[in-house]
């Protein structure tokens, strides 16, 4: 049986595949904000699930300013 990459348990019901993985439906959250996340409606980054608005953009999406305080990430 595989096992969730979220909690290293054996994925037996309520499994959804994501990310080229099986994960239990509650396990596949955004690794920032927790929220639960459907089969392929989320970004990955670096093997990890995140919703697609706000967080991933967020966090890996362009950025816009000058640099240093000033700058800041367009939502």
């Amino acid at each position: 049986m595989p096992k969730c990459p979220k909690c290293q348990k054996e994925v037996y019901f309520e499994r959804v595949s994501s990310l080229g993985k099986d994960w239990h439906r509650p396990c596949l959250k955004c690794e920032k904000c927790n929220k639960t996340l459907s089969a392929g409606s989320h970004a990955e980054h670096e093997g990890k699930p995140y919703c697609n608005n706000p967080c991933y953009a967020a966090l890996f999406g362009p950025k816009f300013g000058r640099g240093g305080a000033e700058s800041h990430t367009y939502k």
